[in-house]
């Protein structure tokens, strides 16, 4: 396992209550681990931990096979970093900032221009950092995590700010280096992305974890299999709807695979009609959140849920 955490819990200094509490599970190598909750749930505090940022927790925590307590600098050669915020030498240029990082290694490292181009980010730039857009400065910061060429990646609200060209952009980068090798884990409360790219993805919620599994059994554990059709009554091809039809005659219908007589009868109209689309539907991962902690996520929790 690339790490293995068992009874993790941390407490921030006058503060009333653990922001994570006895938080268990594991990391494959070369998986996308997806951490996800709302903001508040605890996950940059256990990014935090895990990236050696705090200390003075309780349990335990194993990172290459070897206990975090027990590393030195030498564990920052092998981590790549990127927070949401992106911390940036404001002063300097991108390729100052990169030139400054690289310097910090004991290992070979990516060069600067070849991670501006990757990350879409103006090469022989003389403006500073402080300068760049909000995007440009999370994508920056993302070239610095890359320098070392990790073998464990930890990733933050990675397309957090990022117009629609370069959130594709950035998910591919973080495909390929899944493919590279590359562990990576991702903390974010955007479950489409997480959806997409996670092998696997724990719920957090209050700091405690809720489930832990890949995107789609957690859909199918929590999900019933239906499947929704819309068709076109035999013989309706130009008549006009009536109420509550939709447009040129349209109905709508849903069955329940799993329910034997649903099934057939699903079979039954589509042998006997014209069906226009036929569609499978399932929770999304926001609705499974939902279901099992009984918080959204901004944080509301769900009428009639049990306070936690």
């Amino acid at each position: 396992m690339m790490i293995t955490v068992e009874g993790l819990t941390y407490q921030y200094p006058r503060s009333a209550a653990p922001a994570v509490q006895s938080l268990a599970f594991q990391v494959r190598d070369g998986e996308i681990f997806g951490f996800l909750g709302p903001d508040g749930a605890g996950k940059t505090t256990t990014q935090k931990l895990l990236t050696g940022l705090l200390h003075g927790y309780r349990g335990v925590v194993r990172v290459f096979g070897r206990d975090l307590a027990s590393y030195g600098p030498d564990y920052y050669n092998r981590v790549g970093v990127c927070f949401e915020q992106p911390n940036l030498y404001e002063q300097l240029t991108a390729e100052e900032n990169l030139d400054f990082y690289r310097g910090l290694f004991d290992v070979p490292t990516e060069r600067p221009h070849d991670l501006l181009r990757l990350l879409d980010l103006p090469v022989a730039d003389r403006r500073t950092a402080g300068q760049y857009s909000k995007g440009m400065k999370a994508r920056l910061a993302l070239a610095r995590s890359l320098l070392n060429r990790p073998k464990l990646w930890f990733l933050d609200e990675p397309t957090l700010g990022q117009d629609p060209q370069h959130s594709v952009m950035i998910r591919a980068l973080i495909r390929r280096e899944r493919e590279r090798g590359a562990t990576v884990f991702l903390t974010t409360h955007d479950m489409a992305v997480a959806d997409e790219l996670c092998d696997r993805v724990a719920l957090i919620v209050a700091g405690r974890i809720a489930a832990v599994d890949s995107p789609r059994q957690l859909k199918l554990r929590q999900g019933r299999r239906m499947v929704r059709v819309e068709y076109r009554p035999a013989g309706v091809l130009g008549v006009e709807p009536a109420a509550g039809e939709g447009a040129g005659g349209l109905r709508l219908a849903e069955y329940a695979l799993d329910d034997p007589e649903q099934k057939e009868r699903f079979l039954q109209l589509v042998r006997d009609n014209d069906p226009e689309t036929i569609h499978t539907t399932e929770p999304t991962l926001e609705d499974v959140f939902l279901k099992l902690t009984g918080t959204a996520l901004g944080g509301d929790r769900r009428p009639g849920a049990p306070e936690r």
